[in-house]
């Protein structure tokens, strides 16, 4: 039986067992998608959960807040993107080793070119964005961007975090540091890695209340559950378009699918689970 799992804290908010358990279903595979909570700094409870993908226990998991940098090290070896990134959100076994992936970064720009549509930004050269929050998710995210050709800035409360996150990256022109709280914003895109706004926690945004944005922001939550952050509703009251991170779940979860089981499936199969 078939073994796979998401590890993080909290975790019981997740969609991923039912997307991953449908389409195991819909391959004929046996098996279940389990969840793993983990407090953030148990790492011996981390790295027992690791031996058992090691030892064929559990063929493999994704990682979520708090743990895509903690399980770094305990992998045999990172792709090239997980390095990049700095981060891991899936993890697989290969010939006889560990390996720490990273498919949000795909998933994410993946999502956000059917979200902004080529037609409404030059994809030679995609404009400015503002992502909020510096954590693991951000580092897909900041990757993915710039990857794709955009400007970035970076605001962050842990100015020591988002420094990091640029220094990561500090061979790139289009990266600068925002660590103000800021009133008004005319960036092309507002890129929420961060989890305010997650339930339970519905009614927060990572905004001020009295940030000014342009009616041409377009704004992208990771956060999909609830369905409509606050962020997300706030922006449609302002006629602004917005979008949370399903997509992204989805476009990741067909990804790491991929990896786990050799089977490819298309993310439509996924979607049509959670709606």
């Amino acid at each position: 039986m078939i073994k796979l799992g998401l590890i993080g804290y909290p975790v019981s908010h997740s969609l991923s067992p039912k997307i991953q358990n449908a389409a195991l279903r819909a391959c004929g595979l046996d098996g279940e998608y389990l969840l793993f909570p983990i407090a953030p700094n148990d790492m011996q409870a981390l790295r027992d959960l690791v031996e058992r993908i090691r030892s064929g226990e559990i063929l493999g998991c994704n990682v979520t807040l708090p743990h895509k940098q903690n399980v770094i090290w305990f992998m045999d070896e990172l792709t090239p993107t997980a390095q990049a990134i700095g981060a891991v959100n899936i993890i697989y076994m290969r010939e006889n080793k560990l390996i720490g992936d990273n498919t949000d970064a795909a998933g994410f720009i993946t999502d956000l070119k059917k979200f902004i549509g080529n037609q409404e930004i030059g994809i030679e050269n995609r404009g400015t964005a503002l992502v909020l929050g510096a954590g693991g998710s951000a580092r897909s995210v900041v990757y993915a961007l710039l990857n794709d050709g955009w400007q970035i800035t970076i605001a962050a409360r842990r100015i020591e975090q988002a420094q990091m996150l640029a220094v990561q990256f500090q061979n790139s022109s289009a990266i600068e540091l925002n660590v103000q709280t800021f009133k008004r914003s005319n960036v092309q895109l507002i890129v929420n890695t961060t989890p305010v706004g997650m339930t339970p926690n519905v009614d927060q945004s990572p905004l001020p209340e009295d940030a000014s944005l342009s009616l041409h922001t377009k704004i992208y939550d990771l956060v999909y559950n609830p369905r409509e952050t606050k962020l997300v509703r706030d922006a449609h009251l302002l006629g602004i378009s917005a979008t949370t991170g399903l997509g992204m779940l989805i476009e990741q979860a067909a990804l790491g699918f991929e990896l786990w089981t050799g089977n490819k499936m298309s993310s439509d199969i996924f979607r049509n689970v959670v709606e």
